[in-house]
């Protein structure tokens, strides 16, 4: 497994940034009042020091409780619309998946004990015996196929049918066996099971609750190693632990878990100084020094498969011309950007992918994926030709961010002065942080949205995940971008099982959609994670979008 991000040519070193455009970057975020207080005698301006860390230290024994922030309230605890950190950070933890999806990106066996692949078409999995849902119910291969095929049922409108739209049949063949037909040869369907995708819930809850499963009125009934206790609307949800946990080696190490939703940052960063919070993913990351001096608690970073990109969510507009994307692209002091959003934490990237979802690849296909792409190093004189020859002077573009963490107010900012350069104009559209995630899920928050922030993360130990989502018409295909050749290039990929071979095919979907740029990337960078004094056990990685994490953490 490759664990640094710092070995690849189209990966940039940060360290150094233009520093007049970065001044002016930091002038605008303090003036946002975006900096939390406290930072600003703490060398808050400096690069931050990091490494990546595997694993934290094992907890001294059990806990009774302790309490995580969150920068915004899940939208669902239902599966079939779990789809950002704020919804699968809480669901991971009450919520189990066929196969588990392990902190270094490895699969293994969740609540199937096993499973086959016998023809090209098919998947057969064995649910695990013994295992029962919170509300002590056992579980099925009924329940399986019930939770499965939700995925499939237009009515529910699953923001995962991706995964699922090459599924011809979902059928119990067996006492405990489920088979999987598909319309054609699929590597992806069993790499998405680890995921939401793949969670299965008791089938008589699904039908008992009906309109109202996941959320706060209905809740969910699943077999994590915790189940939900409360969701208190606005303010919090508390789980307890499920001490009829069917994995040993899992079960939790805390009586009771509290996620406190914190939209602002200054008051999230302000609990984790004073501990009336024990800890948080994805800290804003001008408050590190801070944190790091506060002396009440460890921050830790961990493996990432997420990648920094402006989505242009709009092509009918002035960014549907290629060249003005590329333009705009070359305006940006991404460097800058880097250093002033996140200190320094990370690297600079002209694709859509980190390495760490490249394990399994030939080195040809990394090579290709990698090395053998167009480089978009800050260029503002080549960037006003562009729009000259695309005759875009003057066009005005639409920025929709919201007041998360600072790497928002300083991307949008950059933006803003990227265009301008240029002879474009942004304007900027803050919103709340819910109505920041509904970009996500509801194409009319689009309407009228040139260009948004996302730090888009990957739920399968496979590049190719990434491709398969900007294919013509897929869901999170945001500015309905379309190209034939990229198409066939992500169908001929998905059909192939062998993933070295697979890799080479999907490096020519990288090419594609790094000379195309249907989305902008700026960067990559680590999980974050604070731990406070009393608690610790943790393994610091993206997988605790999927991964039981809560449930390793105890006394320190």
């Amino acid at each position: 497994m490759n664990r640094t991000l710092r070995s690849r040519s189209s990966v940039r070193s940060t360290r150094r940034t233009g520093a007049g455009v970065l001044a002016g970057i930091l002038a605008v975020a303090a003036l946002a009042g975006c900096a939390p207080a406290g930072t600003a005698d703490s060398g808050a301006d400096d690069p931050i020091d990091w490494e990546l860390t595997e694993t934290t230290a094992e907890p001294s024994g059990d806990i009774d409780s302790f309490t995580f922030a969150s920068y915004a309230e899940p939208n669902s605890l239902d599966y079939a619309y779990a789809f950002d950190y704020a919804d699968n950070s809480v669901l991971a933890n009450v919520c189990e998946s066929l196969l588990r999806l392990n902190p270094d990106f490895s699969l293994s066996p969740g609540l199937a004990e096993s499973f086959e692949h016998p023809t090209p078409d098919t998947w057969v999995y064995t649910i695990r015996e013994g295992v029962t849902f919170h509300d002590g119910t056992p579980l099925t291969a009924a329940d399986a196929v019930a939770s499965m095929s939700r995925h499939l049922d237009p009515e529910v409108g699953s923001f995962w049918f991706s995964v699922y739209q090459n599924v011809a049949s979902i059928e119990q063949t067996g006492d405990r066996q489920v088979t999987v037909t598909m319309n054609g040869p699929d590597s992806q369907f069993n790499l998405g099971m680890g995921g939401a995708a793949g969670v299965i819930e008791s089938a008589a809850t699904l039908a008992d609750k009906g309109a109202d499963y996941g959320n706060s009125t209905g809740g969910v009934n699943c077999t994590g190693p915790f189940e939900l206790a409360a969701w208190e609307s606005g303010e919090s949800i508390t789980l307890t632990r499920f001490d009829d946990y069917w994995d040993d080696e899992l079960k939790a190490r805390s009586g009771e878990v509290e996620f406190v939703f914190m939209t602002d940052p200054t008051a999230r960063i302000n609990a984790l100084k004073s501990g009336s919070v024990d800890g948080s993913w994805m800290l804003p990351m001008e408050a590190v020094p801070a944190l790091q001096s506060s002396g009440k608690g460890d921050v830790v970073f961990g493996l990432n498969t997420a990648v920094g990109n402006l989505v242009v969510s709009d092509l009918e507009g002035p960014l549907g011309d290629l060249r003005v994307r590329k333009a705009l692209l070359l305006a940006l002091d991404r460097d800058g950007i880097l250093q002033a959003a996140y200190r320094g934490v990370g690297e600079t990237t002209d694709v859509m992918t980190t390495e760490s979802v490249w394990q399994e690849a030939s080195d040809a296909g990394r090579g290709a994926a990698f090395d053998d792409v167009s480089h978009y190093d800050q260029n503002v004189e080549e960037a006003k030709k562009l729009i000259a020859e695309a005759g875009a002077e003057g066009a005005e573009l639409t920025y929709v961010t919201a007041p998360i963490s600072n790497d928002f107010a300083v991307i949008s900012q950059a933006t803003v002065a990227a265009a301008q350069s240029i002879g474009l104009k942004v304007n900027v559209e803050t919103v709340t942080p819910n109505a920041y995630t509904a970009l996500f899920s509801d194409p009319s928050a689009r309407e009228g949205v040139d260009l948004f922030y996302t730090s888009w993360y990957l739920s399968s130990p496979d590049a190719l995940e990434m491709y398969s989502v900007l294919r013509t018409g897929d869901f999170s295909n945001y500015g309905g971008w379309s190209n034939p050749e990229f198409d066939a290039v992500v169908a001929e990929a998905t059909a192939i099982d062998d993933p070295a071979a697979r890799s080479e095919v999907t490096a020519k979907a990288q090419q594609i959609a790094n000379a195309e740029l249907p989305w902008l990337p700026l960067y990559q960078a680590p999980v974050s994670l604070y731990l406070g004094e009393r608690i610790t056990g943790v393994q610091p990685s993206v997988a605790f979008m999927y991964y039981p994490w809560a449930a390793t953490i105890g006394a320190r």
